[in-house]
């Protein structure tokens, strides 16, 4: 049995295990002779539901974890014997063609016999191993069901045994994702290190000129190797600041006339017509800039004696800012409802009109959550990719000129990294120095959003 369908069973198991559970509570707190039952009828079908699935998928997790390791030792045994002293670098060159002959993705080649033997080994203990591990497993799951099954009494404080479970559950995920964001700022910064080993930190934060091209050979030309990130982030900063301008007043006046001036009719049909926007796909986005945005703007241009390039920063930032119109429209008109009416009717008591009390008490009210709707927006807009290679260029020029092609951060990185690259090279791990570098950047502007809103909670409340 797979551990997918084995993960099934053991799931339809704890649903089967819930109603039994339930059924049990429901019989001992009708029989004439019982005390009154400490917790609900569903709360003991929860725990015998929850000690089914727990121990057998942690017997999968545990398994699945140590299995393959250990079979790729009993499988590559015979293997390593026959071969002698071998390094770890074959070695792992030998595992890898033993697991390309039990995936059927080795290449048509002569196959070594020793390989092939380990290879049909692997695949009948893994078999074996997938037959023990459903035994083991749907055993625990009935073993334990039977258990809290039978503990099921008046007494038993199903509810808090229930809800400690739970919190357990919901404290594991809080600390897992906060190792998760831990390891992937350590995986960048540890790569970043090994970059500025071979850079000096200084070139790359200061340097104006950007060619992440290495020389293979000590006299071949062309290949300057400049790593100077300002005009990538001059580029990125530039699409986002245009994106920004476009954005917040468009999505802020919506959100003022939806949540205090349309009727009920227009507000019901505008507010899904307006986070339409946010589901489109960016590529969809991208070709539309493209195609209709980038010509318009160089005609224009052209009209008016402006040079314009094909590909230029205002048609990225104004494609990008109608983008992400609707992440400040609709945050900020959640935020704007959310604000209670005592302080309309308030404002309204004191003589003030409708506009006087929504520039003076419903927007302060609610400029925390408009502040986070904006930095959700501007996250948005530096991340973006999809739009800027498609009208905006990969060209890094240093420039405030909105009419020219620029780049960004992310659209090097993709760059970089696309191919197969050797991740020992200056070339190659530049793109985690730009990574750590915009991670900075939106650490800061966090920073100072918090400042913000910390300071107008201190003035208004």
């Amino acid at each position: 049995m797979s551990p997918l369908l084995l993960i099934t069973f053991v799931l339809v198991l704890s649903t089967l295990a819930y109603w039994w559970g339930r059924k049990r509570a429901f019989a001992l707190s009708v029989h004439p002779s019982a005390s009154k039952m400490h917790s609900r009828p569903g709360y003991y079908g929860m725990l015998t539901a929850l000690w089914c699935a727990i121990p057998s998928l942690l017997i999968v997790i545990v398994w699945q974890l140590a299995a393959d390791p250990l079979l790729t030792n009993l499988a590559m045994k015979s293997v390593m014997a026959a071969k002698g002293n071998l390094s770890p670098d074959q070695m792992n060159l030998l595992v890898n063609d033993m697991r390309n002959l039990v995936s059927g993705s080795m290449a048509a080649r002569e196959i070594d016999p020793l390989l092939q033997a380990a290879a049909d080994r692997y695949i009948s203990m893994h078999r074996i191993s997938n037959m023990a591990l459903s035994v083991v497993a749907l055993a625990a799951a009935l073993v334990a069901a039977y258990l809290v099954h039978a503990r099921i009494s008046p007494a038993l404080r199903a509810r808090n045994h229930v809800e400690r479970v739970i919190e357990m559950m919901l404290s594991l995920c809080s600390i897992l994702a906060v190792f998760i964001t831990i390891g992937i700022v350590l995986s960048v910064l540890f790569e970043s290190i090994r970059f500025f080993q071979q850079v000096p930190f200084f070139d790359f934060l200061f340097g104006l000129k950007w060619s992440p091209q290495m020389a293979m050979r000590a006299d071949q030309a062309g290949s300057s190797g400049s790593f100077g990130a300002v005009p990538v982030l001059a580029g990125t900063f530039l699409i986002s600041g245009i994106a920004m301008a476009i954005a917040v007043p468009f999505g802020l006046m919506s959100a003022v006339y939806l949540s205090e001036y349309a009727g009920p009719k227009f507000r019901t049909i505008a507010k899904p017509l307006l986070e339409i926007l946010a589901g489109i796909p960016t590529v969809v986005y991208g070709f539309f800039a493209a195609l209709v945005v980038a010509p318009w703007i160089r005609d224009l241009g052209v009209m008016t004696g402006l040079s314009v390039s094909s590909e230029s920063a205002l048609a990225a930032g104004l494609v990008m800012g109608i983008m992400i119109i609707p992440f400040v429209s609709s945050l900020s008109d959640d935020v704007i409802n959310a604000v209670p009416q005592s302080m309309r009717d308030g404002s309204y008591g004191l003589g003030a009109t409708k506009s006087e009390t929504i520039k003076l008490v419903i927007l302060p009210a609610a400029l925390p959550g408009i502040v986070g709707s904006i930095l959700l927006a501007v996250s948005r807009a530096i991340g973006e990719t999809m739009i800027v290679v498609m009208a905006a260029g990969m060209a890094a020029n240093l420039t405030l000129n909105p009419l020219q092609a620029v780049t960004t951060v992310t659209v090097q990185i993709v760059t970089l990294l696309v191919g197969d690259q050797e991740f020992d090279s200056p070339k190659t791990l530049v793109a985690f120095a730009l990574g750590m570098l915009l991670f900075v950047v939106t650490l800061v502007l966090n920073v100072i959003a918090l400042y913000v809103v910390r300071k107008y909670r201190e003035e208004y409340e």
